[in-house]
């Protein structure tokens, strides 16, 4: 019998094991990425204070319109970069949550530099 490997489970171990390298201060906060089906998800965190500074996803009222495609991800992503610009964000530390960088968390991340955030 074939055991089918879960992908989810992987991608957390993978994301357990870049955390551990990887931490937001209030210099440079992480930008964290979750993607599931039917949205996408970025949050800016500051993990020494353990708070959420900046959140943005396609659950917002403004973006109802949008799913989880790739057009939705560069949404969030400019989204994302206007929302920590104006409370004085401007430089982040990219955490994609175990994901490749690829489709959604690439567009995502090439957004939020265009728009003006360094990482």
């Amino acid at each position: 019998m074939l055991i089918k490997a879960d992908k989810n489970k992987a991608r957390q171990k993978r994301h357990r094991r870049v955390r551990n390298h990887i931490s937001g201060t209030a210099a440079r906060p992480r930008l964290n990425v979750f993607r599931s089906l039917a949205n996408i998800y970025a949050q800016i965190i500051d993990d020494e204070k353990g708070m959420t500074l900046v959140a943005a996803s396609t659950q917002d009222k403004e973006f109802k319109d949008y799913g989880g495609n790739v057009a939705a991800a560069k949404a969030i992503g400019t989204e994302i970069a206007k929302r920590a610009l104006d409370k004085g964000i401007s430089e982040v530390v990219f955490d994609r949550g175990g994901y490749v960088y690829h489709g959604r968390v690439a567009a995502l991340a090439e957004a939020a530099r265009e728009a003006g955030l360094k990482f």
